[in-house]
């Protein structure tokens, strides 16, 4: 199978997935057809200036909230966190600060005429907004899924981390180098900050060690003279 034929197949595979989550969500309520929806967001996550936050980055987090599901059984309105997945890079532009902001305001907008209640909405936007911070208040486990899926690639073995931080680079290729490493440096401190990075038992048991590796090894290669 070519690249190409891949990239179809994995589009086909999540366009499924979308239909799915909306049906369930919308949970036997009348409303338009979901495809439609699933293929703009689709065409959004392959917009040119992306080269982490693709399709590709979209159908991990999906897998790691099913992960969480099966490993853990970490509760929540599932469906609703699935969505806010779909949603939380929607929009996208590395030279912009509000894109989570734009993100949820496009879930509102789609959600909204795609047949969810108001709450199911503003919980989807809720989460979106979630992961600027990446911060869940303790018991929200909806923001504790998705937040955690959303890191699971600070995780990831050694290549697999060199390929994320190279991507994220890429993005940003705009930026002078300088500049790059104190910002980047700043968001790794942020992190690093953090009690926990990981919320959800199997996250934080599984996750956390290796993630605060990557992130400890990548600030002292940032910030070494």
């Amino acid at each position: 199978m070519t690249a190409t034929e891949e990239a179809a197949a994995q589009d086909l595979d999540l366009l499924r997935r979308w239909n799915a989550t909306l049906l369930a969500a919308r949970a036997g309520r009348e409303g338009p057809d979901p495809a439609p929806y699933g293929r703009d967001l689709l065409g959004r996550w392959a917009e040119p200036q992306r080269r982490y936050h693709t399709v590709t980055h979209l159908k991990a987090v999906l897998d790691r909230i099913d992960e969480l599901t099966d490993q853990g059984g970490e509760g929540g309105e599932l469906e609703l966190v699935r969505l806010a997945a779909w949603f939380h890079d929607a929009v996208y532009r590395p030279d912009r600060s509000e894109n989570e902001e734009r993100s949820a305001h496009l879930a509102e907008r789609a959600l909204r005429e795609a047949g969810l209640t108001e709450h199911e909405v503003a919980e989807v936007a809720r989460l979106v907004r979630l992961t600027v911070t990446h911060d869940p208040a303790p018991g929200d486990l909806n923001g504790e899924t998705l937040c955690d899926a959303d890191l699971a690639i600070l995780a990831t073995d050694a290549d697999t981390y060199r390929g994320y931080t190279a991507a994220v680079r890429e993005e940003y290729a705009f930026v002078p180098d300088d500049a790059f490493r104190e910002g980047r440096a700043a968001v790794l401190r942020r992190l690093l900050d953090l009690p926990r990075l990981f919320r959800t038992p199997y996250g934080a048991a599984v996750w956390e060690e290796k993630a605060r590796e990557n992130l400890e090894a990548e600030l002292a290669e940032l910030t070494a003279d």
